[in-house]
């Protein structure tokens, strides 16, 4: 028996909003990430399309953040800035003891903290609403870091604001980056035929560089296509950079979760006004 649908603002039951009515979704997660919301999706009545516009790599050298993992005691706090850091660093953190006890951690977004927890790690400071990095900076406790040791555990070529922000605090800042990001190799003409046939309605993109990749591997039609769709994105960053290409239907989610995103999903069908979900422009 499968259990029950998540709780949504359209999920009672008899309401008009509760399926997605056949709607393709394209979905551009990473391959291995997307599979949870694809099945909801499908579950709502919509059609779940898979492209990932992103996937998650080995990073180029393991050296630098195992030696830091050798070594975490030496630190205050530690720094998890995706559910992706924490699925690639806490193996060899484990192999190498686990945690200290005495570490602090935090994780910018709900995501990040489900992961955490399936590591036996479910306390963590996280932000109540913004889950960004100024979400993060903006709790107290990373108001007095004066002279501590923090580790940022990230993907290659992450933000720079976390560690501009806490070394101009005081702290002493060093990164463990556990995964590279790469631009998928993707055959796109069969996507293109069924936007042709009208059979994508919207698209859910959860990254800046995922909606920069999907641009690049749409080319010029595809691209025009995607400007036209509704397009459900989570943070002003990625809205702010869909607004720069053209874009012009944004719907944004409250957050990264698979339920948020179906919410805006379901109110899309419902033909009810995106400022519904408190997050549309």
């Amino acid at each position: 028996m499968q259990p029950p649908l998540p709780p949504t603002p359209f999920s009672q039951p008899g309401e008009s909003g509760f399926a997605l009515n056949g709607l393709g979704v394209l979905v551009t997660r990473p391959e291995h990430q997307a599979g949870p919301l694809c099945h909801l999706i499908e579950r709502y009545g919509g059609i779940a399309i898979r492209c990932p516009a992103l996937s998650i790599g080995e990073p180029r050298d393991w050296i630098p953040a195992l030696t830091i993992f050798d070594r975490l005691a030496d630190y205050h706090l530690a720094i998890f800035t995706s559910a992706n850091a924490v699925e690639r660093a806490l193996p060899p953190i484990q192999k190498r003891g686990g945690i200290p006890p005495f570490l602090e951690i935090a994780a910018i977004g709900r995501a990040t903290a489900r992961m955490l927890a399936r590591f036996d790690l479910d306390r963590c400071l996280q932000p109540e609403s913004d889950f960004t990095s100024e979400g993060l900076l903006a709790l107290p406790r990373f108001q007095r870091v004066a002279g501590q040791a923090i580790v940022i555990v990230r993907g290659e070529g992450g933000r720079a604001l976390l560690a501009e922000t806490l070394t101009a605090r005081g702290a002493r800042v060093d990164h463990a980056e556990v995964y590279r990001r790469e631009r998928p190799a993707a055959d796109v003409g069969m996507l293109l035929d069924r936007w042709a046939r009208g059979e994508i309605g919207a698209v859910v993109v959860t990254s800046a560089e995922s909606l920069l990749n999907l641009f690049d591997m749409l080319g010029g039609a595809g691209q025009d296509y995607l400007r036209d769709t509704p397009l459900i994105m989570v943070g002003t960053r990625i809205r702010q950079t869909a607004a720069e290409f053209g874009c012009r239907r944004l719907l944004v989610a409250r957050e990264a979760s698979d339920d948020a995103i179906a919410a805006v999903l379901l109110g899309l069908t419902a033909n009810l006004s995106p400022v519904q979900f408190g997050n549309a422009t």
